[in-house]
């Protein structure tokens, strides 16, 4: 008997998913065993994310002599190349994909025995858990069942025709035709779900009584697999038999495809007035309004507490995309947990509209508090731009782009406390299925901070976020764009080709050189120039860099170099000043 158990037990957070799994496969009574059953849980928690839990099992087909390696490939195939197919492809059809390839392989070396009469045949099932919802897939006559409340439920269909006499024939399985008929299922999770795949060896001699009984214990599902597995031979089973078991131990938070199937039935709400009541939320007053959304200052009245709710503008009811990014943002803003990022409020009552909840920043925005404090001082600056990348880092923790950082989205206390407070634009690499089950269309973000290259329909990831930073950096220091008005109005390649990048010591003096370079390195259109990292960028602006402190060609004389070097060893001092105040106070 060949046994596996191994918990999928992700550093016990509320937010993870936790299922217990268990398998067993023997022979039986045969000669060999052409059963195959594996599964697989990733330790990478991003993996866990996008790709999920899978479990896989197989029967050979008995009358194809190749029927154990059939299905020995199929299984070992299926769990190796969905976790290698790319993270932007759905359960489905990265699973389809899979088995597709999986079958044509199969039915291949089939036609190369012919005069044999070898075939690779093999009955399929697999299970895919990923976030609330299990995926399944199947050709043949195992099974997956689904035990809840005491209820055992087939979810698969028997791909079988019955001939007489008590004969079956199979109508369905890997490695039969060149192309695969595969079904595809899906159903959402409940915590203590158990779900139980099965080959012929087990269902046609254990009965669903028997089966309810063991899987209804407490015991952990390695035991329970043994314990079916025995039963199965007590009953004189003559094939091979083997089963697996997932148990539901713990649910992650909602995944973006939660949302969407739950909130986009949901109808928009109305205008809302001061004084007006929804959902036990009393409107005090519009903080926000524009063409595409409305923010207002509401009332919790259960706790009192004063909080703000975003919502649709009604100009978008019928706009299934705008609907999508609405949700998604919701969604984003409870995967990032940082002091420097806003808090989504998490619902505790049902929502009778569309709209969400955030914690209430008083404040102004960074564009207001730039034009009551022109020209801050650099100690004032420095630590706005250090938050603020504290604040980005957290999103690219998160394998999250921002794409649209600008001052309006970020808000400034009186105690010089950041926080970003908009997640409209952001786009989710790698878990594609969760965040963008819809795709987006037309380009997101402001022309005047954003990336250059997202205007242009190309997403250039971290650098587009470094270069939205390093342009409000210019901003704070000169009170103008590194490319001034101009760049509001490019709108293609050959406009952005046409722009130059104005040196920061040009608006304001006192600028030393090293730190130009590094803005003009942050900001440049050339992405292959641009800084990789937030640490980097950063490290430069805080200190020089021996590589922007070579002599510049603009300066002609030994007391303009004296003045830069001068300056320079002014702002290293203030700047390690700012940096040690910095550590001290967050």
């Amino acid at each position: 008997m060949s046994t596996m158990q191994n918990p999928a037990d992700c550093h016990s957070q509320s937010t993870q998913l936790n299922v217990a799994l268990g398998h067993a496969s023997i022979r039986g009574v045969k000669a060999i065993n052409e059963d195959a059953v594996a599964s697989h849980i990733p330790e990478q928690q991003h993996a866990l994310v996008s790709k999920g839990i899978a479990i896989a099992i197989a029967d050979g087909v008995s009358s194809a002599e190749a029927g154990q390696e059939a299905s020995e490939y199929a299984v070992s195939h299926f769990i190796e190349e969905y976790y290698l197919s790319p993270d932007t492809w759905s359960v489905k059809h990265a699973g389809q994909k899979t088995l597709s390839a999986i079958n044509l392989n199969l039915f291949k070396k089939s036609h190369v025995f012919t005069h044999q009469e070898k075939g690779y045949l093999c009955t399929f099932s697999a299970l895919v858990i990923k976030s609330q919802t299990a995926h399944f897939f199947h050709a043949g006559d195992s099974r997956i069942y689904r035990l809840r409340n005491g209820e055992l439920t087939q979810l698969t269909r028997d791909h079988a025709i019955n001939i007489g006499g008590g004969k079956n024939i199979l109508a369905r399985a890997v490695g039969m035709d060149n192309v695969l008929q595969v079904d595809y299922g899906k159903s959402p999770l409940e915590v203590g779900d158990v779900l139980l795949l099965t080959t012929d060896g087990v269902h046609d001699f254990v009965s669903p009584a028997a089966l309810i009984d063991i899987l209804s214990q407490t015991n952990p599902p390695q035991v329970q697999c043994d314990q079916i597995i025995e039963i199965a031979q007590a009953a004189h089973s003559d094939d091979n038999i083997s089963c697996a078991i997932a148990k539901v131990v713990q649910l992650p938070q909602e995944s973006r495809d939660d949302f969407s199937n739950k909130l986009t039935r949901l109808p928009f709400p109305p205008d809302l007035e001061p004084g007006m009541t929804l959902d036990g939320y009393r409107i005090e007053k519009a903080l926000f309004a524009s063409s595409r959304s409305q923010v207002y200052l509401v009332t919790d009245l259960e706790t009192s507490t004063q909080i703000v709710m975003k919502t649709p503008s009604l100009n978008f009811e019928d706009d299934i995309h705008y609907i999508d990014r609405f949700i998604q943002e919701e969604w984003i803003g409870k995967r990032i947990n940082h002091s420097f990022v806003v808090k989504i409020i998490t619902q505790n009552r049902p929502r009778s509209c569309l709209y969400y909840l955030m914690e209430y920043v008083p404040g102004k925005s960074l564009d207001k508090w730039m034009l009551a404090n022109p020209l801050p001082t650099p100690k004032k600056a420095i630590t706005l731009v250090k938050q603020i990348a504290e604040a980005l880092a957290a999103f690219h923790d998160a394998e999250t782009i921002h794409q649209d950082l600008k001052p309006a989205n970020i808000m400034v206390d009186d105690a010089m406390h950041i926080k970003l407070i908009d997640f409209g634009s952001v786009f989710v690499a790698g878990i594609a299925e969760i965040f963008i089950p819809i795709e987006h269309q037309g380009a997101l973000g402001t022309a005047t901070y954003s990336d250059p290259y997202y205007i242009q329909g190309q997403n250039t990831g971290i650098q587009g976020d470094i270069y939205s930073l390093a342009t409000i950096t210019y901003e704070l220091f000169t009170g103008e764009l590194p490319y001034g008005d101009k760049i509001e109005q490019s709108v293609n390649a050959n406009d952005f080709d046409k722009l130059r990048y104005t040196s920061a010591s040009y608006h304001n003096p006192i600028i030393p050189i090293w730190f130009d370079r590094a803005l003009e390195k942050g900001t440049t259109l050339i992405q292959a120039n641009r800084y990789r990292s937030l640490t980097d960028f950063i490290n430069d602006i805080t200190r020089p860099n021996p590589q922007f402190l070579k002599d510049d060609p603009t300066i002609k004389n030994s007391k303009g170099l004296l003045f830069w070097q001068l300056m320079s060893g002014f702002w290293v001092v203030l700047l390690l000043i700012v940096i040690v105040l910095f550590s001290t106070t967050t």
